[in-house]
């Protein structure tokens, strides 16, 4: 065997053989062991819980290297994107693989605001709902009814109902959003305004007239466009892994994207954002002061939230962005948020200090997300719904291109069984 050859196999050795095991070298030269031929061969399965060390797919939507503090949406970092790209042409870039033309981007656009509006009957429905209810159990309730009101959008064997599923849930999932929002607060629901732009049209849906204008309202809107760029995509993910795996069953896409809205909804994964503002409002309250606060996170009293990522082991080439927009938005505001502040400050005693530094504990997307949503005016039960926003186009374009992969199957993890053997049941036997 040639060093060559080598280089694309690998051996494991058991008791009783031997077994040759390929291995395939990704874009970026990570390497990949398949294992599909494991039980057959040995009758032995792998045990990896969170399946940390195991790639369920072949992907060309996004790659991240934690360690590199790298992020790129179909090869172009997240870095450029944020700085002359906007959520829009970043979401078609997500979905279909290429960046449009600039007359392409308008009809994916127009597409998408003549789609913004609900049924009549679909509106009653989501007003009928509990008002009171997390925004995330309502959307994922309104996302999941809409197979029922688009059947015609349903077939994931159909191309071209995908696509027609693809504009509605894009166009109308804003509108959904803002609704809930607006019966949460005892409000009459905006419609869309076909004469605005994505973002600009959500806001307006959302706030109305309270909306903030002149310089700071700016600001304001360039805030949410980036935050939604930001989180387009990230991966196998908690949420996307889901939608993947209910998409496997050949679910339509808005019962797969249902369930990706249910897993972003769970506070490890879609509310660490909310968890920020908790910390920083018990910080606040108590009066402790940050270098205090930092010790006793040293000494493992409380956790510091919004540092540290599971994948990203230096900083987070998202939240580099995220602090440039908050301190504009801060400088400009008449009347900032403390917590707006206080945020700041904690990052920079953090920063100092060589404990948190030494072991890569640097601020994620999550430390600014929260207090910029908060200084906006949403509550803290939306943040994740704005979250699962930004995250549609990546969710969509898993459920894509799982349809189209050669290797596409049920998903259906095993199991290592550690429970009671053969037991029989009193009386038989």
């Amino acid at each position: 065997m040639s060093d060559d050859e080598k280089e694309r196999t690998v051996e494991l050795h058991y008791e009783g053989g031997t077994l040759t095991l390929p291995v395939f070298t990704g874009t970026e030269g990570e390497r990949t062991i398949e294992l599909k031929t494991l039980l057959g061969s040995t009758g032995m399965t792998t045990l990896d819980p969170g399946f940390g060390n195991t790639a369920s797919c072949s992907s060309k939507i996004t790659y991240i290297d934690g360690g590199a503090g790298v992020l790129r949406y179909r090869g172009y970092p997240i870095q450029d994107l944020a700085v002359g790209s906007s959520f829009l042409e970043v979401a078609y870039l997500v979905i279909y693989g290429e960046l449009p033309e600039p007359g392409r981007l308008k009809e994916f656009s127009d597409k998408l605001r003549e789609n913004a509006d609900i049924p009549e009957d679909m509106g009653a429905f989501i007003d009928a709902m509990p008002r009171n209810g997390h925004p995330m159990a309502l959307m994922a309730s309104a996302v999941n009814t809409l197979a029922a009101y688009y059947d015609d959008s349903a077939d994931p064997a159909d191309e071209n109902q995908v696509e027609l599923a693809t504009i509605r849930l894009m166009a109308k999932l804003p509108t959904i959003a803002a609704r809930i929002y607006r019966n949460s607060i005892g409000e009459e629901p905006i419609a869309p305004d076909p004469s605005l732009g994505y973002v600009e049209n959500f806001t307006r849906m959302t706030f109305g007239e309270r909306r903030p204008d002149g310089e700071l309202g700016e600001l304001f809107g360039k805030a949410v466009d980036l935050l939604l760029l930001l989180h387009a995509d990230h991966e196998l993910n908690c949420s996307t892994a889901t939608v993947r795996v209910v998409g496997s069953s050949q679910a339509d896409i808005y019962a797969s994207i249902a369930s990706g809205v249910n897993a972003l909804s769970g506070p490890s994964h879609g509310g660490a954002n909310q968890a920020v503002l908790e910390m920083l409002d018990e910080i606040r309250d108590s009066g402790v002061e940050l270098e205090d606060f930092l010790e006793r996170v040293k000494n493992r009293e409380v956790r510091l939230m919004g540092f540290g990522h599971r994948v990203y082991k230096n900083f987070d080439p998202r939240s580099k962005q995220i602090k440039n927009l908050a301190t504009q938005i801060l400088d400009r505001d008449d009347n900032p948020d403390e917590l707006f502040e206080l945020a700041l400050r904690l990052e920079a005693a953090a920063l100092k200090d060589p404990y948190f530094t030494e072991r890569k504990l640097y601020p994620n997307v999550d430390f600014f997300t929260g207090v910029i949503y908060r200084a906006m005016g949403f509550p803290s039960n939306m943040f994740t719904v704005l979250f699962a926003l930004g995250r549609l186009p990546g969710w969509i374009a898993h459920y894509r291109e799982q349809l189209h992969d050669p290797a596409f199957r049920i998903a259906r993890p095993r199991q290592h069984y550690v429970g009671s053997p053969e037991r029989r049941y009193p009386g038989q036997g």
